[in-house]
Parts: structure tokens; sequence; C-alpha cells
């Protein structure tokens, strides 16, 4: 009687057995098991959430009594969202193409024919071909460490060290030393990174967005000398309102009631001028040279007193005698100086300041 191989479900004929059709059986074998496991195809029409390939014992020359023997297995659906399918509890390695639009799943089941994950599987995204393996409970991806050139798509977790091209979509977790240049696709996506990690992260577009929101915080004051855009269409990011139209920015100084609070404003661009007085010193200057009321020499004779631009003789000359004159000293004070109009300002240079208040 005969039996069959336990991972192929080949006829092995016993000795003696199937005389004169021991030759068809053979062929059967080898057609329909051999040749299929090695280079056959086959299209699985999925129906459920969950279902299992068909397995027989032997061959069979129709391709759908025995779908889990095939080498390359195509697989289409029509439950409308993602499902499992379930290879027998035997070692075989499939190359699968998802020919779905949902992700499909491949375990090996616990009994020939059941939906009962023996072990963990492996998804294959939608549109997308993958070659596995089983070792009669897991499955696996063929490949995790791949040397040379790969060209295509590479989907799920890359590990080790990839030395070549890679060229396609790289859909996973790399783990390992990547040499050379990794271009992306507008739309391609990375873990983001914690900021503030001071690690070898990829800088991900949501990364470089934190980091940037971290260094504008709200309140922050944004500057540019030639550029008069809002912040928030330059950044990507905040509400920002024009900051201090016309002045000059100052320090904080807690001792000083003038800048002891934040945007508090003072002075003036006009200049002033401080309270102070002017002294008119000087009038009648004596012939010693000193200011002030000067004693000087009269001639009282009987010709009457000289003339204030006589000549004065000493006081002890005959016929004079001392006497005062008085008079009226005016004092002509100039003026100087400009306009004190927007001149009080300090060497500036104009740019356009933004504060973020949200």
């Amino acid at each position: 009687m005969s039996t069959y191989s336990p991972d192929l479900r080949i006829e092995l004929i016993t000795t003696g057995d199937q005389a004169g059709t021991w030759g068809a059986t053979t062929n059967t074998n080898l057609a329909y098991v051999v040749e299929q496991a090695i280079a056959g195809y086959v299209s699985v029409a999925v129906a459920s959430a969950n279902q299992a390939f068909t397995y027989i014992n032997g061959g069979s020359s129709t391709a759908a009594d025995n779908q889990s023997v095939h080498a390359s297995i195509a697989l289409t659906t029509s439950t409308g969202a993602n499902f499992a399918v379930y290879a027998p509890p035997a070692s075989k390695q499939y190359t699968i193409y998802n020919a779905s639009s949902y992700v499909a799943t491949i375990y090996n089941s616990t009994v020939i024919g059941n939906t009962t994950a023996a072990g963990t599987g492996v998804a294959i995204p939608a549109g997308k071909t993958m070659t596995v393996w089983s070792d009669g409970t897991n499955f696996a991806v063929q490949n995790s460490h791949i040397i040379g050139t790969v060209v295509g798509n590479v989907t799920g977790n890359l590990t080790g060290n990839v030395t070549g091209n890679v060229t396609g979509n790289l859909t996973g977790n790399v783990t390992g030393d990547t040499n050379g240049v990794v271009t992306a696709t507008a739309g391609s996506t990375a873990v983001t990174a914690t900021f503030g990690d001071n690690d070898t992260s990829i800088a991900t577009t949501a990364f470089v967005q934190a980091a940037l929101q971290a260094l504008h915080p709200v309140g922050s004051v944004y500057i540019n000398a030639t550029n008069a855009t809002n912040p928030g269409t330059l950044l990507g990011f905040g509400t920002w309102t024009a900051f201090g139209a016309g002045r000059v920015p100052v320090g904080f100084d807690a001792g000083n009631t003038l800048f002891d609070t934040a945007e508090e404003t003072g002075g003036s661009a006009d200049a002033i001028v401080v309270s102070h007085t002017h002294t008119d010193s000087g009038h009648y200057h004596a012939t010693d040279g000193s200011n002030g009321s000067n004693t000087h020499a009269v001639r009282l004779g009987v010709d009457g007193p000289i003339d204030a631009t006589s000549s004065y003789a000493s006081p002890n000359d005959a016929g004079y005698t001392t006497g005062s004159k008085t008079g009226t000293s005016t004092a002509n004070i100039s003026t100087t100086g400009s306009s004190g109009t927007n001149a009080n300002y300090q060497p500036y240079i104009t740019v356009y300041m933004w504060k973020r208040t949200a």
C-alpha cells in the first residue's frame, strides 16, 4: 500500500505494488508534484478572511486541487479587506505575489487544511511580491542579509549591513551600516526621533519642524534684514505679528525702573535741552583789567567835569578830585546748535521684526 512523503506528499509505492501502473504513478509524481514544487504557478482566489491552500496526497493535473505544492502563487481576493492564507505544516519555500489591494499574511496551519496559525507569519503588502520559507511552523522572509545590488522594491525589515545599491522602495526598518547616498522619493517616511536626543537618528521633516519650533517658542522675536514675509509663511508654523516698529531693543534690567518690565517702552526721537542758566559776569572794564564797578578820577575845576573821552589823571594831581561814574552795560548772548527734532537717535539700521504670539 502506498505512503506519502511528509512535505510534498509524493506517493511512495510499496515494493511489489502497482505492477504495470508503477510508471504512470511515477510520471504523475514528477509532473504534478516535483515539477510544480520547483517551477509551478497557481492563482488562488481568496474568498474569506482566513483561507487554507488546498493539499492532497499525490499529484493532480488540476492545479486547484493542490495549490500548496506550487512554487509560485498569486493571490487575489474578494473580501475587501486584509486577509490570511494557510499552508500545510510542512517545510516549503514560496514566491508569493499579492495581486490584491490588501495585505495578505501567510501562516502554517496546525493541521493540514485548517486556519489556525501554528506560529509566526509573514505579511505581504498589497501589490508586492515576496519569497518566504517555512520550517513547518513559522514563516520567515527568504533574504535577511543582502550583499550586492538590489533593484526593485524592498518591503519589510532589513537588518544588517547594506553594501551596494538599493533601487526602489524600502519599507520597514533598516538596522546596520549604510554607506553611500540614500535618495528618497517624495512622500517617503521614517520613524521620527525624539527631539533633544543626541544620537545618530535620521532627522525627518517632523523632527526638523520640532527643532525649529523649539528654537522659536511663543514670545520669540524673528529678524530679517531684507525679507518682509511673515515668518509663519517662511517657517511653516506659529502666529507672528509685526514687532517694535521704529524702536530698538534693550536688555532687561531688574535694577532699573525704565527696563524692568518686558516690552516696556520709553524714550523720544527728539533731542531735549537740559534745564540750565547763563551768567553775564563782565561789564565796565577798568584800566587795571578788572571787571565790575571802578573808581575813576574826575576833574572838578571851574571848567566843569571833563567829558567821558578825556584822559583821566591821577587822583593826586592838582585840580583833580576823585568821584564815581556810573553807566549801563549790555550783554549779548548768541544762539548756537540746530533743531532737536529727530536728533536723539543712536546709529541704527532698519530690519523687519516679528514676534511669535501663538
